[in-house]
C-alpha cells in the first residue's frame, strides 16, 4: 500500500515558508502523493495553486485533489486549461480527485446552484475530457496533456459517488470512512464498478487525519473542531477520531492495508516541519 501525505492548506499556523518546506520535505521522504483538501468558505489556501507552489519544489511525488469541489467552479473551460497546465507544469504528476461535495455556502459564495450538482459534476467531467482531447464545446484550448489528461479518481460513499467513478474514473477515494468501514465501502465500489462492466477492480485510496507529539490531542482536535464546524455537533466525532498515537497509527495503516486499500494519505493537523519528520518516521518507517 502506497503512504502519502496531506499538504498543510488548511490548518492554523500554515505560511509560505511552511507549505513549501513540507512539500520539499514530503517529496525528499518517499510519500507516495501529496493531497490536498478544498474549501472555498474558509480561512485556506485555494487547492490548485497550492498544487502548484508544489509542483515547483518538487521532482517525484505525485500531486492530487483529494478532492476538488468541481462543481461551484466557474466551467469546465477554465478548470481544464487550470489541470492540464499543472499537470504539464509538473510533469505529468498530476492526479485529479473529485467530488460534489456536501457544503452549500461554497456554492452560494459562486453563485452555482447546489441541488444539482451531482448531475453537473457528470456533465463537467465529460467536458474535461473532451477538452483535453481537443474537442469539447471550445475546441482549441490547451495545454493538450499527453494520455487524454490526468488520472481521475471520484470520492463519495453513495451509489451514485461510485457510478460516476467506474464510469469515468481510475479509482474511488473513501474521504470521513474508518479502517473497519472501508472493507464494506471498497466492497461496494467494486460492485458497482463490475456492474457498470469495467474489467479489474478500482484503484481505492483512503483519508485519515493524524497528529504526533507533545500537545497532539489538543492541537488535533482544536483544529478539526473549527474545519467541520459546519456539520455541528459531528465535528466533535470528527475531532475526537484524530490519530495522536505512534502505535495506533502503525496499527491502523496495517488494518487499511489488510482490507485491500491501495493509498493511504495522512492529513496533518498542524503545518510544523517537524511534525512531517514524526509522520514519516512513523508512517514510512
Amino acid at each position: 500500500m502506497d503512504i502519502g501525505v496531506g499538504l498543510p492548506t488548511t490548518v492554523p499556523d500554515v505560511t509560505r515558508d511552511r507549505l513549501l518546506t513540507w512539500a520539499r520535505e514530503a517529496d525528499r521522504y518517499g510519500f507516495s502523493t501529496l493531497g490536498v483538501l478544498d474549501r472555498l468558505v474558509y480561512d485556506n489556501h485555494e487547492s490548485l495553486v497550492s498544487l502548484a507552489a508544489a509542483a515547483a519544489v518538487t521532482e517525484r511525488i505525485r500531486l492530487a485533489t483529494t478532492i476538488l469541489i468541481a462543481p461551484y467552479r466557474p466551467g469546465p473551460a477554465l478548470l481544464a486549461k487550470q489541470l492540464a497546465s499543472l499537470d504539464e507544469l509538473s510533469g505529468g504528476r498530476l492526479v485529479v480527485g473529485l467530488a460534489a461535495g456536501g457544503r452549500d455556502d461554497d456554492y452560494r459564495a459562486t453563485g452555482a446552484a447546489y441541488q444539482d450538482r451531482g448531475r453537473r459534476l457528470d456533465a463537467l467531467v465529460v467536458a474535461l475530457r473532451e477538452t483535453w482531447s481537443g474537442g469539447g464545446p471550445v475546441p482549441g484550448i490547451g495545454p493538450r496533456p499527453g494520455s487524454g489528461g490526468p488520472g481521475l479518481l471520484f470520492g463519495g460513499h453513495s451509489p451514485a459517488a461510485m457510478r460516476r467513478a467506474a464510469r469515468h474514473g481510475e479509482g474511488w477515494i473513501a474521504g470521513g470512512s474508518s479502517a473497519a468501514g472501508f472493507g464494506e465501502l471498497a466492497r461496494r465500489a467494486g460492485e458497482i464498478w463490475t456492474a457498470e462492466g469495467r474489467t479489474g477492480r478500482p484503484r481505492t485510496v483512503a483519508l485519515l487525519y493524524a497528529c504526533l507529539g507533545p500537545d497532539a490531542r489538543a492541537r488535533a482536535e482544536s483544529y478539526l473542531r473549527a474545519y467541520y464546524a459546519f456539520i455541528g455537533p459531528k465535528a466533535e466525532m470528527a475531532a475526537r477520531a484524530v490519530i495522536t498515537d505512534e502505535r495506533e497509527l502503525k496499527d491502523t495503516i496495517g488494518s487499511y492495508a489488510a482490507q485491500g486499500c491501495d493509498e493511504l494519505l495522512v492529513f496533518p493537523c498542524t503545518a510544523d516541519p517537524a511534525q512531517l519528520d514524526l509522520l514519516a518516521r512513523t508512517a514510512l518507517g
